[in-house]
């Protein structure tokens, strides 16, 4: 199983994950390039950014349900070609 396999079923089961825990626990180099891959794949991945109580923010990235208008503009991208 590829890593970018790996990192697609763990996000799979709900759980969200920062960038520094893809990279530390699938070894994967770039975590942003590896969700941009699986992105164009076709899968729903969401980046959630939360701020602590310190003021850091960090980004969080889970499967989710796209809404009708990312649907819609899919079509249409589509269309227009």
């Amino acid at each position: 199983m590829s890593k970018m396999e790996r990192v697609l079923e763990v996000l799979s089961t709900g759980q969200e994950l920062t960038a520094k825990q893809i990279e530390a626990r699938f070894g994967v180099g770039n975590a942003r390039a590896t969700i941009s891959a699986l992105r164009m794949q076709g899968n729903s991945i969401y980046a959630n950014t939360r701020t602590d109580t310190k003021g850091r923010a960090k980004t969080k990235y889970r499967i989710g349900s796209p809404s009708k208008a990312v649907i819609a503009a899919g079509y249409k991208a589509l269309a227009a070609k």
